[in-house]
């Protein structure tokens, strides 16, 4: 891997831990499709998996005051339990095959989100469960359960500050567990990646501030739609390659 690469994923990874703190969708959401098409999905899972683990601890320790402990548990206890179901699955179905359903979840999101941009969740303890569940579970498999997370919290008509606080916080919980189920599994990181988290996770902290100083200034619902834009193109890339 030549130094220009690892500079390219560093500057991703400014850029996505910063649009990703203020939309809500997670740095994984920029990062995993962008690095599919370059490198195989458990290492892609893996290396994003631990950026995105120090994402969130940026997003607590810049928003700390917004975190909701109630919300926190409700959400991240079963998620960690479906992020290990998730992230089991991995080592027992096909890549090929995973970067298709990736594909296509990617590509389904935002279709949803622009047919259905009325729609609302119940704000509930059955909706802060089954979207701890399915988040944890979507992270686990493909490292996307930022915007499932996000569309059952927006159920509960959350400040920005809260809002991000409390994904960061419950990320902490999902990503332990899923990064611990990759590794017991065998997956690892070239050198080269391994030496490059000494650039990334700098990048991640960078990005997390800068999104400290927008988050109030730039529009949420501009942001989502770029990145929803952004989401079903390369969902229909992984589709179709």
């Amino acid at each position: 891997m030549k130094p220009v690469e690892i500079l390219l994923i560093g500057g991703l990874t400014v850029v996505a831990a910063a649009v990703g703190t203020v939309t809500g969708f997670g740095t994984s959401t920029v990062m995993v499709p962008v690095l599919t098409l370059f490198y195989p999905l458990p290492v892609t899972l893996l290396l994003v998996g631990i950026i995105h683990f120090f994402g969130d601890i940026w997003k607590v320790v810049l928003f700390k005051k917004g975190i909701k402990w109630r919300l926190i548990l409700l959400f991240g206890i079963p998620g960690v339990v479906a992020s290990l179901a998730g992230a089991s699955l991995v080592f027992a179905v096909p890549q090929a095959t995973l970067s298709r359903i990736l594909g296509a979840v990617l590509a389904a999101y935002p279709v949803f989100i622009f047919v259905n941009h009325k729609f609302k969740l119940p704000q509930n303890v059955g909706s802060s469960l089954t979207g701890g569940a399915l988040s944890g579970f979507l992270a686990g498999i493909f490292g996307v359960g930022g915007p499932v997370r996000g569309a059952f919290l927006a159920a509960f008509n959350l400040d920005k500050v809260v809002y991000i606080a409390t994904s960061g916080a419950i990320g902490i919980l999902v990503d332990l567990t899923r990064l611990t189920r990759y590794a017991a599994g065998g997956i690892g990181l070239p050198r080269a990646l391994t030496l490059g988290l000494l650039v990334f996770i700098p990048a991640s902290f960078l990005g997390a501030v800068i999104a400290e100083k927008v988050v109030t200034k730039i529009p949420q619902k501009l942001f989502r739609k770029i990145v929803a834009i952004f989401l079903l193109l390369v969902g229909i890339k992984l589709l179709i390659v």
